[in-house]
Parts: C-alpha cells; sequence; structure tokens
C-alpha cells in the first residue's frame, strides 16, 4: 500500500515538473525526456532524498537533463508564447499580434543572456516562486538568488535598451 502512495505521489511530482518544464519553454519531446530521466534518477537515488526536497531536486534534475541535452546540441530555447488555445473573447486580434511579438523579442533577448539569469528570471517572474523557493531549487543561498536577480534584470535591462537602439 505504501508503494502505491509513493508511485501516486511521485506521479504527481512530476506532473507538476513536466508542467514546470512546458512553462519554462522546454519543447514537449524535451519535456518528456527529462521527466523520464528524472524519474528514473529518482527511483534509484529515493533512499537519499529527503522527502521535504523531493519537488525541488526533480526540479533541479529535469533543469540539469535539459541543460545537458542543450549543451549537447548546443541550443537553448524559451518560448514566452502564453497563448497556446482559444484567444481571449475580450482581446483584439491586434492585441494578440502585438503581444505574440513582444513575447518573441523577449524570448530572443533571453535566448542572449546566461541561461541561468534567464531561468532566475523565469522562476521569479513567470512562474512566480519566491526567494526561498528559488533558493531550494537552484541549491543557492536566499542571498545569492538576490543578487543574481539584480544582475540579470540589469543585463536584460542592457539588452532591451540595445535591442531598442538596433531598430532606431
Amino acid at each position: 500500500m505504501r508503494e502505491a502512495l509513493n508511485i501516486d505521489v511521485l506521479n504527481r511530482e512530476l506532473n507538476i515538473v513536466y508542467k514546470y518544464l512546458l512553462k519554462k519553454g522546454v519543447p514537449h519531446i524535451d519535456a518528456q525526456d527529462a521527466v523520464q530521466e528524472t524519474a528514473l534518477k529518482y527511483i534509484k537515488l529515493s533512499d537519499t532524498i529527503r522527502s521535504s526536497k523531493v519537488r525541488s531536486w526533480l526540479i533541479r534534475v529535469a533543469l540539469n537533463y535539459h541543460y545537458d541535452q542543450c549543451r549537447k546540441n548546443k541550443k537553448y530555447h524559451f518560448n514566452l508564447d502564453e497563448h497556446s488555445g482559444e484567444p481571449e473573447s475580450t482581446e483584439t486580434p491586434e492585441a494578440l499580434v502585438i503581444s505574440k511579438e513582444r513575447a518573441r523579442e523577449l524570448s530572443s533577448i533571453l535566448n542572449q543572456l546566461k541561461p541561468f539569469y534567464a531561468e532566475i528570471l523565469l522562476l521569479k517572474y513567470q512562474s512566480n516562486f519566491t526567494y526561498e523557493e528559488i533558493a531550494i531549487i537552484l541549491g543557492i543561498s536566499i542571498g545569492a538568488v538576490k543578487i543574481n536577480l539584480y544582475r540579470a534584470r540589469k543585463k536584460l535591462l542592457k539588452c532591451l535598451e540595445e535591442a531598442r537602439d538596433d531598430e532606431s
């Protein structure tokens, strides 16, 4: 009975990791691969993982696997297109086009940043994690999260300004 409960809990946690990867912009197939590899590692190492840290451990392992695969393929993808499915009735077609264009521009600029900076910005502003949660997920101190968020915002602002200067 306890094993079935652990499997249910693991499946629920892996679904959360999968949805997080998709929200982060990882392609569907890559997210599935990362979650599968993460599940295998969890099964092998489950005795050594504290139960209070399971979700952050799973997210970290899945992200590390994804980054390893990206390094092997020499590419990083951050897709911020949030408008999948039916458009909301309150938005005009022009507003949808503008928001998609802005998301595309932001995605392009995020790809110019260090992957760590892009990740920490997405964790904070897209996934709405707290400093404490980000620290657990990334395995760094809360102070390091704040410092790196500051640096990432500063670099993002610089890239945005450069992009606007290029358009002029």
